[in-house]
């Protein structure tokens, strides 16, 4: 017999496509395996950093022992310079400010034990990454409140408006809003907040007294394709370089780092929490003794940030190589007619409108009505037919039919997913809709 949380967790694997479907195309020895689009992952600078570490990290009995909490050690001071250095802080990072852990999603977690409740709230715009439900859920037992907006509007100051919206109608529910979890760059939309829409946020926050995350993981995954007419790209800017006592309490401002995307390294599993709360630290450092990240993680992340020749050459080549897949990609998109929102400079994703090819809801398969998310999920098994995976209702949206196109891959493989998108789209414009099979992909992580 199971706990209520543990019986609640375990159903996790019983909602459609919740878990992703893992890759398994090679161009020589599996040419007909499955292609993701799903995994935020950039495959073309990975080499990079295993070579780095194979060639420049001398593993000492250090890297076997356990990690250490201090500050003192020499990973939070390299963290703090790198964030004082591309983040532009008002207030200078200090290594005390620093949390270490194994992952973002760790720290979400922490967070979520730290700062709310079983029953709880922690506000999110809508569209945005789903496994939010997994991070602050799954432990902490804190649910995801969504502020649902267009695609796009949720970079407009008044999308505070949703917020409160979405605040009041939590609080009629009895759900007490805890926190407002902000992702910038933006997952799935590709975009940075504008100056003035992060000041307006964190006025919200400050105005409720709910705190700030600021998940800034793909902060320097930047890149500038080329104005064309989608207007002038807004470039990143971290809410600790704007935070001042006089928009938010500076308490209630904490920042999600990690290696995951910027050093295209999720498999160290190195994660931080930049915090002014020192209360906060002490309860998540509490945390540590399950979630710190191993000591061969530490000693890899510490030389990689002390390296600067390297770690400004890799991000060069690394947003260039970005660049180049999102040319890639929005070419391939527009000459098939495929609508995303455009506008990209940052992550790894288009978010893709794919409604026109969704089931029509009469349609009936067998004795079931496609309605709602079973016309996603048949959209989706159409694409993995054709051997490629998008994640149906991931990145939610309060309309039904748009998915998140990950487009950071070699450019061999890129194209061999864009070409299976397409094909399977004329497939739909050909048959005029999604054939109404329905198998529900139910895997592990």
């Amino acid at each position: 017999m199971l706990s209520s949380r543990g019986a609640r967790n375990a159903a996790t694997y019983d909602i459609p496509w919740r878990y992703a479907v893992a890759p398994t195309y090679n161009k020589d020895t599996n040419p007909n395996g499955i292609i993701s689009f799903g995994l935020a992952e950039h495959g073309p600078v990975q080499h990079l950093i295993t070579e780095y570490i194979n060639q420049n990290v001398q593993f000492t009995t250090d890297s076997i022992c356990y990690s250490s909490t201090a500050s003192s050690h020499p990973l939070q001071p390299a963290l703090a310079r790198h964030i004082n250095t591309h983040f532009s802080p008002l207030y200078p990072v200090t290594p005390e400010m620093v949390i270490k852990c194994n992952g973002c999603s760790a720290a979400g977690s922490m967070l979520s034990f730290a700062l709310a409740e079983p029953g709880d709230g922690v506000l999110v715009s809508r569209p945005v990454y789903g496994r939010f439900e997994l991070d602050y859920g799954i432990e902490g037992g804190v649910e995801i409140v969504y502020a649902d907006t267009e695609p796009g509007e949720c970079f407009e100051t008044r999308c505070v408006q949703r917020y409160e919206k979405a605040l009041v109608e939590a609080d009629r529910r009895g759900v007490r809003i805890r926190a407002l979890v902000l992702v910038n760059p933006h997952n799935p939309i590709g975009r940075c907040y504008p100056t003035e829409t992060l000041i307006e946020i964190m006025k919200f926050c400050n105005r409720h007294k709910i705190h700030l995350i600021a998940d800034e993981i793909y902060a320097l995954c930047i890149f500038d394709p080329g104005n064309g007419d989608e207007g002038e790209r807004v470039p990143f800017r971290s809410v600790l370089s704007l935070a001042t006592p006089d928009v938010i309490d500076l308490d209630l401002v904490h920042v999600l780092y990690g290696f995951s995307k910027d050093f295209s390294s999720g498999g160290l599993h190195l994660g931080f929490t930049i915090s002014y709360n020192a209360e906060l630290r002490r309860a998540c450092s509490s945390m540590l003794r399950f979630h710190s990240p191993s000591g061969t993680a530490e000693q890899i992340g510490t030389a990689i940030l002390q390296d600067q020749y390297f770690l400004t050459s890799f991000i060069e080549k690394s947003n260039r190589d970005l660049e180049f897949s999102y040319k890639l990609a929005t070419s391939v998109l527009d000459e098939a007619g495929i609508e995303y929102v455009k506008g990209g400079n940052a992550g790894f994703f288009l978010y893709m409108d794919l409604s026109p090819y969704l089931a029509p809801a009469t349609t009936t398969n067998k004795k079931k009505t496609l309605s709602g998310p079973d016309r996603e999920f048949a959209l989706a098994q159409r694409f993995l037919d054709n051997g490629l995976f998008l994640h149906p209702g991931e990145e939610h949206c309060k309309h039904l039919g748009w998915f998140r196109l990950v487009f950071s891959h070699e450019e061999g493989v890129l194209r061999e997913g864009l070409d299976r998108l397409v094909k399977t789209v004329r497939e739909l414009k050909t048959i005029g809709y999604v054939d109404v099979r329905i198998e529900i992909w139910r895997g592990a992580e």
